[in-house]
C-alpha cells in the first residue's frame, strides 16, 4: 500500500501543543513505536526545526532520526531511508528542496520507498513537493506555480485559509491554465491518499477543510468531507 499524508499546516512545527496530525501520522505505520525520519531540507536543516521534532517525538512512542543533505549520517542514503516506516518532510523552500533531492538522487529514493510501502508525509513544502505541481513562495515575493515530483496527479496549494494571497492566487492559476487542477488544504488539514487517490481528510481544528479546486466555464471550489480528529477516540 502506498500511502502520502500532504498537510496544509500544522504539526509540530506549529501546533506543538496539538499532535492530532502527528499522531494520525504515526498511527498509518501500523507499528507500535515506528521509525520516523524527518527530512528538513526544505529549511535548510534550521535547528529549530529539529528541535521542534524532536520534542514531539520524545513525547510520543516513535523512532526518530532525521536526514540531513548537508550533513549526511551515510553514504548510502537509499539504506537509510528504505528501513524507515516514515519519512516526514518539512516545511521552507520547495524550490532549493527539489533542486537538492535530484542532486543526491533523493527523488528516486524517495519514490521507492513510497512503492515499498514506507508512509510519506509532510507540511507545506513538505505537501506540495508530492503533487505534479504547487503553489509555492519559494521564489520570494509573490506565489507561483512549481513543477514537483509527480507522485500525485495534480496541483496542491496549502495553507488555504492561513495566508491571505493563497485562495486567489490558486483560483487565478487555475483559471489561467498556469497550473493544473488539485486540491487546497487549510492549516490543520492532512490529506491522506493511497495508491494515488484520497482515503481519507483529517483535521486538528474543527473548522479547517479541504478542497477540490478545477476549471469548469469559471473556478469550482469543492468544500470536501473533513474528519476533526478531536471529535475521535484519542490516538495512541
Amino acid at each position: 500500500m502506498r500511502q502520502i499524508i500532504a498537510l496544509g499546516g500544522g504539526g509540530f512545527s506549529t501546533e506543538p501543543e496539538n499532535p492530532l496530525l502527528d499522531l494520525y501520522i504515526l498511527k498509518q505505520s501500523g507499528k507500535a513505536s515506528p521509525k520516523i525520519c524527518y527530512v528538513p531540507t526544505a529549511s535548510g536543516d534550521a535547528e529549530v526545526c529539529l528541535d521542534w521534532f524532536y520534542d514531539f517525538a520524545e513525547n510520543h512512542k516513535c523512532q526518530p532520526s532525521h536526514l540531513s543533505l548537508f550533513k549526511p549520517p551515510t553514504r548510502d542514503l537509499e539504506g537509510y531511508i528504505l528501513e524507515k516506516d516514515i519519512i516526514y518532510v518539512g516545511g521552507g523552500n520547495t524550490k532549493n528542496l527539489l533542486a537538492l533531492w535530484k542532486e543526491w538522487e533523493l527523488d528516486q529514493i524517495l519514490r521507492k520507498a513510497w512503492e515499498q510501502g514506507v508512509v510519506l508525509a509532510g507540511v507545506s513544502a513538505g505537501s506540495i513537493c508530492w503533487f505534479e505541481e504547487g503553489v509555492t513562495d519559494s521564489y520570494g515575493d509573490k506565489l507561483e506555480p512549481l513543477r514537483c515530483l509527480g507522485f500525485l496527479k495534480g496541483s496542491n496549494c496549502p495553507h488555504y485559509d492561513g495566508e491571505t494571497e493563497r485562495r486567489p492566487t490558486y483560483h487565478e492559476l487555475i483559471a489561467s491554465h498556469k497550473i493544473k487542477p488539485g486540491v487546497a488544504a487549510d492549516d490543520g488539514v492532512g490529506i491522506h491518499f493511497v495508491d494515488d487517490e484520497v482515503s481519507k481528510i483529517v483535521s486538528s481544528k474543527p473548522d479547517a477543510k479541504a478542497y477540490k479546486v478545477f476549471y469548469d466555464k469559471g473556478v469550482k471550489e469543492i468544500e470536501l468531507e473533513t474528519e476533526y480528529l478531536g471529535d475521535s477516540p484519542p490516538l495512541r
